[in-house]
């Protein structure tokens, strides 16, 4: 399967439209997921860990209302060229304490503009972070949504629960053609890459349930699964668990697409760890949007938003992200990620 036309623009109509060549005329959307680092508002709230992100610690409103600035310049600049001025038409996230958090977000004056909703769940979580939807009304319509636990349990053999992140399910028509997104934050890496993999890898098994349900429904559903992985797109949690493939042409009917493999391949990353970059910032696809006909919306490419004004600049951690504490509001220690769908319009 290949695209057919020049990865190039040659002639810019307006906002969502663009030519390729001189012939063909295609509606293009971004879609993409954000980490958000900590996005906490500075209430201490009972019953979970958030008192790093309090005045106590230093975390005040001032320093909260810039974090939100922050984001709503990253927000409105994803995915946008000169071609195409607009910011993401559905966006996954994670990181977020509340639905309050967001509430304040999309708020901000240019995410206001684009008129964003919100679908979140309260997960179990013991810092009180989650995932969360964030979809522009006047392109999509969520019909449903569900939030679906990982239930795993501690690996030392106490029995006890991980609480975790659940995954999002969000169901909805994008300019009228029905396509279901998950958004996943799976475990950290916490104890060790090795020690911890059995978690990651039950959030793997747990996606895949929830995309071979919905493709026993419909065997040609559009489903997009997005998140911070905290594995690589060479982890078994995704090539075994997910069954993810790199390459166009070894996509079979019911098969998951990761153009993040060969972008990590040439050394592409969405965060820096002792000074080793990595992909664990992720979206893949299903065989349906990657088939030849653009009568509907397919995949065209996707990529790592990491524009300069992201990167530190000085110090130690010169060239990594410019990420947030409590002393200092940043942006993230993740870079988002996106892809673009497009659809020919006759």
């Amino acid at each position: 399967m290949k695209i057919k036309y020049s990865l190039l623009f040659f002639v810019a109509l307006y906002s969502n439209f663009v030519v390729f060549g001189q012939e063909k005329k295609f509606k293009m959307h971004t879609i993409a997921f954000y980490n958000v680092e900590n996005l906490f508002d500075i209430k201490d709230d009972e019953g979970v860990n958030d008192s790093e992100y309090t005045p106590a610690q230093g975390w005040t409103a001032e320093k909260y209302q810039q974090k939100l600035i922050n984001l709503e310049r990253v927000i409105s600049d994803i995915g946008t060229t000169e071609q195409h001025s607009n910011s993401p038409v559905v966006l996954g996230i994670c990181e977020v304490e509340n639905r309050g958090v967001l509430e304040d977000l999309v708020k901000r004056p240019k995410l206001a503009a684009k008129d964003y909703g919100i679908i979140h769940y309260d997960s179990p979580d013991g810092r009180g972070i989650d995932v969360g939807f964030l979809y522009q009304k006047k392109h999509f319509t969520p019909t449903s949504s569900l939030n679906v636990p990982l239930i795993i349990y501690n690996i030392d053999g106490s029995g006890k629960r991980v609480y975790t992140r659940d995954q999002l399910l969000v169901t909805g028509y994008l300019d009228g053609e029905e396509m279901h997104f998950i958004v996943n934050h799976w475990p950290s890496r916490s104890g060790g890459e090795k020690r911890s993999s059995p978690y990651r890898e039950a959030a793997g098994a747990l996606n895949r349930k929830i995309i071979d349900s919905l493709q026993k429904i419909n065997p040609d559903a559009k489903i997009i699964t997005m998140g911070d992985l905290n594995d690589g797109p060479y982890n078994k949690s995704v090539k075994k668990e997910i069954g993810a493939v790199a390459k166009k042409d070894q996509l079979k009917p019911g098969g998951i697409y990761n153009p993040m493999e060969e972008m990590s391949k040439r050394g592409i990353g969405s965060l820096a760890y002792r000074d080793s970059w990595d992909l664990f910032d992720q979206m893949m696809l299903t065989e349906p949007f990657l088939r030849d006909d653009y009568s509907s919306f397919r995949y065209w490419k996707a990529g790592v938003f990491n524009k300069p004004y992201l990167i530190q600049t000085t110090g130690q951690y010169k060239g990594y992200p410019l990420r947030n504490s409590p002393s200092e509001p940043g942006f993230s220690d993740h870079f988002a990620v996106y892809l673009y769908l497009i659809k020919e319009v006759k």
